[in-house]
Protein backbone atom coordinates (compact mmCIF):
# COMPACT_ATOMS: atom_id res chain seq x y z
CA UNK A 1 0.00 0.00 0.00
CA UNK A 2 1.42 3.41 -0.73
CA UNK A 3 1.58 5.39 2.34
CA UNK A 4 4.84 7.49 1.72
CA UNK A 5 2.60 11.22 1.33
CA UNK A 6 0.54 10.49 3.83
CA UNK A 7 3.71 9.35 6.66
CA UNK A 8 5.33 12.61 5.19
CA UNK A 9 2.29 14.67 5.99
CA UNK A 10 1.66 12.99 9.67
CA UNK A 11 5.88 13.82 9.82
CA UNK A 12 5.94 17.30 8.67
CA UNK A 13 2.53 18.93 7.61
CA UNK A 14 3.58 22.41 7.11
CA UNK A 15 7.16 21.74 5.43
CA UNK A 16 7.14 22.32 1.97
CA UNK A 17 6.52 19.79 -0.78
CA UNK A 18 6.39 21.34 -4.06
CA UNK A 19 7.33 25.01 -5.25
CA UNK A 20 6.49 25.33 -9.20
CA UNK A 21 7.34 28.32 -11.22
CA UNK A 22 3.73 30.57 -11.28
CA UNK A 23 1.85 28.02 -8.98
CA UNK A 24 1.22 28.13 -5.63
CA UNK A 25 3.37 26.43 -2.93
CA UNK A 26 2.18 23.21 -1.34
CA UNK A 27 2.81 22.02 2.11
CA UNK A 28 2.97 18.13 2.25
CA UNK A 29 -0.77 19.05 4.54
CA UNK A 30 -1.67 20.47 1.66
CA UNK A 31 -0.42 17.93 -1.00
CA UNK A 32 -1.90 15.13 0.73
CA UNK A 33 -5.69 16.95 0.98
CA UNK A 34 -5.38 17.86 -3.06
CA UNK A 35 -4.03 13.80 -3.64
CA UNK A 36 -6.56 12.40 -1.38
CA UNK A 37 -9.58 14.31 -3.42
CA UNK A 38 -7.93 12.80 -7.22
CA UNK A 39 -7.62 9.72 -5.43
CA UNK A 40 -11.13 9.17 -4.48
CA UNK A 41 -12.34 10.67 -8.28
CA UNK A 42 -9.86 7.72 -9.32
CA UNK A 43 -11.49 5.12 -7.88
CA UNK A 44 -14.93 5.93 -9.02
CA UNK A 45 -13.71 6.48 -12.49
CA UNK A 46 -10.92 4.22 -13.36
CA UNK A 47 -12.27 0.61 -12.94
CA UNK A 48 -9.04 -0.79 -12.01
CA UNK A 49 -6.81 -0.17 -14.97
CA UNK A 50 -4.09 2.11 -15.32
CA UNK A 51 -3.93 5.88 -14.44
CA UNK A 52 -2.72 8.01 -16.85
CA UNK A 53 -0.98 10.74 -15.66
CA UNK A 54 -0.74 14.08 -17.57
CA UNK A 55 0.33 17.49 -17.45
CA UNK A 56 3.12 19.13 -15.54
CA UNK A 57 4.09 20.75 -12.20
CA UNK A 58 1.80 20.65 -8.99
CA UNK A 59 -0.78 18.98 -11.21
CA UNK A 60 1.31 16.50 -12.33
CA UNK A 61 2.45 16.03 -8.68
CA UNK A 62 -1.23 15.67 -7.55
CA UNK A 63 -2.52 13.50 -10.48
CA UNK A 64 0.59 11.04 -9.46
CA UNK A 65 -0.26 10.68 -5.77
CA UNK A 66 -3.33 10.18 -6.18
CA UNK A 67 -3.13 7.59 -8.22
CA UNK A 68 -1.19 5.57 -5.88
CA UNK A 69 -3.03 6.06 -3.26
CA UNK A 70 -5.96 4.70 -4.99
CA UNK A 71 -3.96 1.82 -6.01
CA UNK A 72 -3.54 2.58 -9.22
CA UNK A 73 -0.67 1.82 -11.30
CA UNK A 74 0.56 5.50 -12.54
CA UNK A 75 1.56 5.92 -16.13
CA UNK A 76 3.31 9.19 -16.74
CA UNK A 77 2.95 10.40 -20.30
CA UNK A 78 5.18 12.57 -21.94
CA UNK A 79 3.18 14.83 -24.28
CA UNK A 80 6.18 15.81 -26.58
CA UNK A 81 6.76 12.43 -27.84
CA UNK A 82 4.53 11.31 -30.92
CA UNK A 83 1.54 9.11 -30.65
CA UNK A 84 3.52 5.77 -32.12
CA UNK A 85 6.18 6.61 -29.21
CA UNK A 86 4.13 6.51 -26.17
CA UNK A 87 1.86 3.40 -27.57
CA UNK A 88 -0.21 3.45 -24.76
CA UNK A 89 -1.56 -0.06 -26.10
CA UNK A 90 1.19 -1.63 -24.52
CA UNK A 91 0.78 -0.67 -21.06
CA UNK A 92 -2.10 -2.97 -20.70
CA UNK A 93 -0.45 -5.86 -21.15
CA UNK A 94 -0.73 -6.78 -17.56
CA UNK A 95 1.10 -4.83 -15.55
CA UNK A 96 0.05 -6.67 -12.29
CA UNK A 97 -1.55 -5.40 -9.09
CA UNK A 98 2.25 -4.95 -7.51
CA UNK A 99 3.54 -2.60 -10.26
CA UNK A 100 3.40 1.43 -9.30
CA UNK A 101 4.30 2.57 -12.23
CA UNK A 102 4.71 2.28 -15.77
CA UNK A 103 7.54 4.17 -16.80
CA UNK A 104 9.17 4.61 -20.87
CA UNK A 105 12.84 4.46 -21.29
CA UNK A 106 14.07 7.63 -23.32
CA UNK A 107 14.38 5.83 -26.97
CA UNK A 108 18.04 7.15 -28.16
CA UNK A 109 19.12 3.96 -29.95
CA UNK A 110 15.55 2.14 -30.27
CA UNK A 111 11.62 2.67 -29.68
CA UNK A 112 10.97 3.53 -25.97
CA UNK A 113 9.91 0.82 -24.50
CA UNK A 114 7.78 0.40 -21.00
CA UNK A 115 9.46 -0.53 -17.99
CA UNK A 116 7.28 -1.64 -14.46
CA UNK A 117 8.55 -0.44 -11.41
CA UNK A 118 7.46 -1.34 -7.78
CA UNK A 119 7.04 0.23 -4.59
CA UNK A 120 9.78 -1.94 -3.34
CA UNK A 121 11.74 -0.59 -6.40
CA UNK A 122 11.37 2.94 -6.11
CA UNK A 123 11.92 2.45 -2.09
CA UNK A 124 15.17 0.93 -2.37
CA UNK A 125 16.65 3.47 -4.98
CA UNK A 126 15.56 6.34 -2.87
CA UNK A 127 17.39 4.23 0.40
CA UNK A 128 20.36 3.78 -1.81
CA UNK A 129 20.63 7.28 -3.39
CA UNK A 130 20.32 9.14 0.63
CA UNK A 131 23.36 6.92 1.85
CA UNK A 132 25.23 8.02 -0.98
CA UNK A 133 24.94 11.52 -0.99
CA UNK A 134 23.47 12.01 2.43
CA UNK A 135 20.20 13.76 3.27
CA UNK A 136 19.65 17.28 4.73
CA UNK A 137 16.14 17.57 6.66
CA UNK A 138 15.94 20.86 4.49
CA UNK A 139 16.83 19.37 0.87
CA UNK A 140 15.68 21.08 -2.04
CA UNK A 141 15.86 19.50 -5.21
CA UNK A 142 15.88 21.61 -8.41
CA UNK A 143 13.88 19.57 -10.43
CA UNK A 144 14.66 20.43 -14.64
CA UNK A 145 13.90 16.88 -16.05
CA UNK A 146 10.02 16.35 -17.53
CA UNK A 147 8.21 14.74 -14.60
CA UNK A 148 7.54 12.05 -17.29
CA UNK A 149 10.84 10.71 -17.91
CA UNK A 150 12.46 8.99 -15.00
CA UNK A 151 15.09 11.65 -14.09
CA UNK A 152 12.12 13.51 -12.76
CA UNK A 153 10.03 11.23 -11.40
CA UNK A 154 12.49 9.87 -9.03
CA UNK A 155 13.06 13.23 -7.45
CA UNK A 156 9.42 13.39 -7.00
CA UNK A 157 9.27 9.83 -5.22
CA UNK A 158 12.64 9.81 -3.33
CA UNK A 159 11.67 13.53 -1.88
CA UNK A 160 8.36 12.44 -1.15
CA UNK A 161 9.61 9.51 1.14
CA UNK A 162 12.07 11.86 2.67
CA UNK A 163 9.60 14.62 3.35
CA UNK A 164 11.85 17.19 2.04
CA UNK A 165 11.39 19.62 -0.93
CA UNK A 166 11.05 19.43 -4.69
CA UNK A 167 11.43 22.91 -7.10
CA UNK A 168 9.79 22.12 -9.85
CA UNK A 169 10.83 24.23 -13.48
CA UNK A 170 8.41 22.91 -16.75
CA UNK A 171 11.22 22.56 -18.56
CA UNK A 172 15.33 23.29 -18.73
CA UNK A 173 16.25 27.25 -18.92
CA UNK A 174 19.98 28.05 -18.24
CA UNK A 175 18.89 31.48 -17.40
CA UNK A 176 16.44 30.31 -14.75
CA UNK A 177 18.54 27.35 -13.38
CA UNK A 178 21.42 29.97 -13.18
CA UNK A 179 19.29 32.23 -11.15
CA UNK A 180 18.51 29.79 -8.56
CA UNK A 181 21.84 28.13 -8.46
CA UNK A 182 23.46 31.21 -7.28
CA UNK A 183 20.93 32.94 -5.10
CA UNK A 184 21.35 31.74 -1.50
CA UNK A 185 17.81 33.08 -0.84
CA UNK A 186 15.88 29.53 -2.56
CA UNK A 187 18.78 27.17 -1.04
CA UNK A 188 18.95 24.91 -3.41
CA UNK A 189 20.87 21.87 -1.87
CA UNK A 190 20.67 19.00 -5.04
CA UNK A 191 19.77 19.27 -8.50
CA UNK A 192 19.90 16.92 -11.47
CA UNK A 193 21.36 17.67 -14.86
CA UNK A 194 22.86 15.97 -17.91
CA UNK A 195 26.14 16.93 -19.39
CA UNK A 196 24.76 19.36 -21.77
CA UNK A 197 23.14 21.87 -19.23
CA UNK A 198 26.02 21.74 -16.79
CA UNK A 199 27.91 22.93 -19.36
CA UNK A 200 25.43 25.87 -20.94
CA UNK A 201 25.66 26.34 -17.51
CA UNK A 202 29.47 27.06 -16.57
CA UNK A 203 29.42 28.79 -20.07
CA UNK A 204 26.88 31.37 -18.37
CA UNK A 205 28.78 31.95 -15.27
CA UNK A 206 27.95 29.26 -12.78
CA UNK A 207 30.72 29.01 -9.95
CA UNK A 208 30.88 28.36 -6.55
CA UNK A 209 26.80 28.34 -5.89
CA UNK A 210 26.23 28.95 -1.95
CA UNK A 211 23.85 25.76 -1.11
CA UNK A 212 24.72 23.62 -3.56
CA UNK A 213 25.32 19.90 -2.13
CA UNK A 214 25.56 18.35 -5.47
CA UNK A 215 24.91 18.55 -8.75
CA UNK A 216 24.25 15.05 -10.14
CA UNK A 217 25.52 14.77 -13.42
CA UNK A 218 24.59 11.63 -16.22
CA UNK A 219 22.19 10.90 -18.64
CA UNK A 220 25.17 9.12 -20.83
CA UNK A 221 28.80 8.85 -20.42
CA UNK A 222 30.60 12.13 -18.81
CA UNK A 223 33.48 13.71 -20.31
CA UNK A 224 36.33 14.14 -17.84
CA UNK A 225 37.12 17.29 -19.28
CA UNK A 226 33.41 18.77 -18.25
CA UNK A 227 34.14 17.26 -14.68
CA UNK A 228 37.33 19.18 -14.53
CA UNK A 229 35.64 22.68 -15.06
CA UNK A 230 33.13 22.22 -12.60
CA UNK A 231 35.73 21.53 -9.99
CA UNK A 232 37.69 24.63 -11.39
CA UNK A 233 34.56 26.41 -11.09
CA UNK A 234 33.73 25.03 -7.60
CA UNK A 235 31.10 23.43 -8.38
CA UNK A 236 30.27 20.00 -6.48
CA UNK A 237 29.52 17.26 -9.35
CA UNK A 238 28.65 13.79 -8.39
CA UNK A 239 29.15 11.61 -11.53
CA UNK A 240 26.21 9.35 -11.68
CA UNK A 241 25.24 6.36 -13.80
CA UNK A 242 21.81 5.10 -13.74
CA UNK A 243 18.59 4.16 -16.09
CA UNK A 244 15.21 3.66 -16.43
CA UNK A 245 15.33 0.05 -15.77
CA UNK A 246 16.70 1.40 -12.31
CA UNK A 247 14.89 4.02 -10.83
CA UNK A 248 17.15 6.18 -12.26
CA UNK A 249 20.01 5.99 -9.91
CA UNK A 250 21.96 2.88 -9.45
CA UNK A 251 25.60 4.29 -9.15
CA UNK A 252 27.50 7.76 -7.87
CA UNK A 253 30.87 8.58 -7.89
CA UNK A 254 31.06 5.38 -9.59
CA UNK A 255 30.29 3.29 -6.76
CA UNK A 256 26.85 1.45 -6.69
CA UNK A 257 24.28 2.38 -4.66
CA UNK A 258 23.78 0.43 -1.51
CA UNK A 259 21.53 -2.85 -2.73
CA UNK A 260 23.01 -2.88 -6.25
CA UNK A 261 25.33 -4.93 -8.15
CA UNK A 262 27.59 -4.44 -11.19
CA UNK A 263 30.23 -6.75 -12.80
CA UNK A 264 31.52 -6.35 -16.37
CA UNK A 265 30.68 -9.07 -18.92
CA UNK A 266 33.48 -10.58 -20.69
CA UNK A 267 32.55 -8.89 -23.84
CA UNK A 268 32.55 -5.61 -21.52
CA UNK A 269 29.26 -5.10 -21.22
CA UNK A 270 27.84 -3.80 -17.32
CA UNK A 271 25.53 -5.69 -15.94
CA UNK A 272 23.32 -4.90 -13.05
CA UNK A 273 21.09 -6.50 -10.75
CA UNK A 274 19.59 -5.36 -7.12
CA UNK A 275 15.95 -4.30 -5.73
CA UNK A 276 16.01 -1.27 -7.39
CA UNK A 277 15.77 -2.82 -10.67
CA UNK A 278 12.13 -4.00 -12.72
CA UNK A 279 11.46 -6.94 -13.01
CA UNK A 280 10.69 -7.39 -16.62
CA UNK A 281 14.10 -5.98 -17.37
CA UNK A 282 16.53 -8.91 -16.03
CA UNK A 283 17.59 -11.79 -18.12
CA UNK A 284 17.30 -15.52 -17.51
CA UNK A 285 20.71 -15.68 -15.99
CA UNK A 286 18.75 -12.58 -13.24
CA UNK A 287 21.22 -9.76 -14.91
CA UNK A 288 20.12 -6.57 -16.51
CA UNK A 289 21.83 -6.72 -19.58
CA UNK A 290 22.02 -2.92 -20.17
CA UNK A 291 23.71 -2.45 -23.51
CA UNK A 292 26.44 -0.19 -21.85
CA UNK A 293 30.09 -0.66 -22.40
CA UNK A 294 32.52 -0.23 -19.14
CA UNK A 295 35.67 -0.44 -17.15
CA UNK A 296 35.91 -1.33 -13.52
CA UNK A 297 38.98 -0.39 -11.54
CA UNK A 298 40.58 -2.28 -8.41
CA UNK A 299 38.24 -0.40 -6.24
CA UNK A 300 35.48 -1.28 -7.83
CA UNK A 301 34.48 2.41 -9.31
CA UNK A 302 32.70 1.92 -12.99
CA UNK A 303 33.55 4.08 -15.22
CA UNK A 304 30.83 4.36 -18.12
CA UNK A 305 32.72 4.15 -22.01
CA UNK A 306 28.96 3.78 -24.43
CA UNK A 307 26.97 1.82 -25.76
CA UNK A 308 27.48 -1.70 -27.40
CA UNK A 309 24.91 -0.85 -30.35
CA UNK A 310 26.74 2.61 -30.82
CA UNK A 311 30.41 1.40 -31.83
CA UNK A 312 31.42 1.82 -34.75
CA UNK A 313 33.41 -0.72 -37.11
CA UNK A 314 35.93 1.13 -39.82
CA UNK A 315 38.30 -0.30 -41.76
CA UNK A 316 37.79 -3.75 -38.91
CA UNK A 317 38.24 -0.95 -35.96
CA UNK A 318 36.40 -0.62 -33.47
CA UNK A 319 35.56 3.62 -32.59
CA UNK A 320 33.22 4.08 -29.63
CA UNK A 321 30.92 7.31 -30.35
CA UNK A 322 31.19 8.61 -26.44
CA UNK A 323 35.15 8.54 -26.37
CA UNK A 324 35.68 10.35 -29.56
CA UNK A 325 32.83 12.88 -28.19
CA UNK A 326 34.87 13.58 -24.87
CA UNK A 327 38.04 14.85 -27.12
CA UNK A 328 36.03 17.10 -28.92
CA UNK A 329 34.46 18.67 -26.33
CA UNK A 330 38.05 19.46 -24.72
CA UNK A 331 38.54 22.03 -27.62
CA UNK A 332 37.54 25.21 -26.24
CA UNK A 333 35.63 26.25 -29.02
CA UNK A 334 33.12 23.08 -29.06
CA UNK A 335 30.05 23.74 -27.30
CA UNK A 336 28.14 19.77 -28.20
CA UNK A 337 29.65 17.30 -30.28
CA UNK A 338 27.41 14.08 -31.67
CA UNK A 339 29.23 11.10 -33.57
CA UNK A 340 27.78 8.67 -36.01
CA UNK A 341 28.19 6.36 -38.23
CA UNK A 342 27.62 6.50 -42.33
CA UNK A 343 27.84 3.83 -44.40
CA UNK A 344 30.92 3.33 -46.83
CA UNK A 345 32.08 1.08 -49.75
CA UNK A 346 35.57 1.34 -48.26
CA UNK A 347 35.63 1.13 -45.14
CA UNK A 348 32.08 -0.08 -43.57
CA UNK A 349 31.09 2.29 -41.96
CA UNK A 350 32.85 5.90 -41.60
CA UNK A 351 33.09 8.05 -38.90
CA UNK A 352 31.10 11.12 -38.67
CA UNK A 353 30.73 14.22 -36.32
CA UNK A 354 28.34 16.69 -35.90
CA UNK A 355 29.72 19.42 -34.05
CA UNK A 356 27.93 22.58 -32.42
CA UNK A 357 30.46 25.60 -31.66
CA UNK A 358 30.42 27.86 -28.83
CA UNK A 359 28.82 31.31 -29.27
CA UNK A 360 31.47 33.96 -30.63
CA UNK A 361 34.13 30.73 -31.10
CA UNK A 362 35.21 29.53 -34.18
CA UNK A 363 37.08 26.34 -35.66
CA UNK A 364 37.20 24.86 -38.81
CA UNK A 365 36.65 20.99 -39.38
CA UNK A 366 40.10 20.19 -40.50
CA UNK A 367 41.19 21.89 -37.21
CA UNK A 368 39.31 19.80 -35.45
CA UNK A 369 40.36 17.08 -36.75
CA UNK A 370 43.37 17.71 -36.02
CA UNK A 371 42.85 18.06 -32.26
CA UNK A 372 41.73 14.69 -32.31
CA UNK A 373 44.53 13.33 -34.02
CA UNK A 374 46.65 14.64 -31.28
CA UNK A 375 44.83 12.86 -28.89
CA UNK A 376 43.59 9.73 -30.22
CA UNK A 377 44.96 6.68 -32.91
CA UNK A 378 44.22 7.83 -36.29
CA UNK A 379 41.50 5.17 -37.39
CA UNK A 380 39.22 7.26 -35.03
CA UNK A 381 39.59 10.71 -36.20
CA UNK A 382 36.63 11.78 -37.87
CA UNK A 383 36.64 11.22 -41.61
CA UNK A 384 34.27 14.21 -42.06
CA UNK A 385 33.31 16.69 -39.24
CA UNK A 386 29.74 18.68 -39.97
CA UNK A 387 29.58 22.29 -37.85
CA UNK A 388 25.50 22.36 -37.01
CA UNK A 389 23.35 25.11 -35.40
CA UNK A 390 22.19 22.35 -32.73
CA UNK A 391 22.22 18.38 -32.08
CA UNK A 392 18.54 16.51 -31.81
CA UNK A 393 18.14 15.68 -27.92
CA UNK A 394 15.35 13.93 -25.98
CA UNK A 395 13.16 16.28 -23.61
CA UNK A 396 15.28 15.36 -20.79
CA UNK A 397 18.81 16.42 -22.74
CA UNK A 398 20.07 12.81 -24.12
CA UNK A 399 21.73 13.26 -27.70
CA UNK A 400 19.17 11.27 -30.08
CA UNK A 401 22.08 9.52 -31.82
CA UNK A 402 19.95 7.69 -34.06
CA UNK A 403 18.99 10.90 -35.76
CA UNK A 404 22.10 12.49 -36.14
CA UNK A 405 22.67 10.91 -40.10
Amino acid sequence: MYDWLERAARRRPEAIALEAAGERTLTYAQLLAAAGRSAARRRRQAGGGPAYIHGAGARFAVSLHGALMAGLTAVPVDGRLSPGERDLRRVAEPPGPEVATVMFTSGTTSAPKPVHLTLANWEANAIGSALALGLDPDERWLCVMPLAHVGGLSILLRSTLYATTVVLHERYDTAAVLAELMDPARAITLVSVVPTMLARLLDAGLSEPPTLRYALLGGGPIPPSLVARATAAGVPVAPTYGMTEGCSQLATFGFPLHGVELRIAGDGEVLVRGRSLAANASSADGWLHTGDLGTMDARGRLEIIGRRSETIVSGGENVAPAELEAVLLEHPAVAEAGVFARADPEWGERVVAAVVLRAGQRASPQELQAHVAGRLARFKVPKAIELRESLPRTASGKLLRRQLG
